[in-house]
């Protein structure tokens, strides 16, 4: 059977021509009084999924690729 792409996983993560994977940061949702802006700013930013969780994301996508 073909693989399919995991619905949520193609609303999160992005990936860009030279085969990285891009994904949000957390900890922006709520609870933001308390976080300076300076931090606030940086987790705005997008971010490149990490070498030991990229066979899972790969897997996930693999309806995409």
């Amino acid at each position: 059977m073909k693989l399919k792409t995991h619905s949520g996983a193609k609303k999160r993560f992005r990936t860009t021509g030279g085969g990285k994977v891009k994904r949000k940061q957390q900890g922006l949702r709520h609870i933001l009084v308390n976080k300076s802006s300076k931090r606030k700013r940086h987790l705005g930013k997008m971010e490149y999924v990490d070498s030991a969780n990229m066979y899972q994301v790969t897997r996930q996508l693999a309806g995409d690729m």
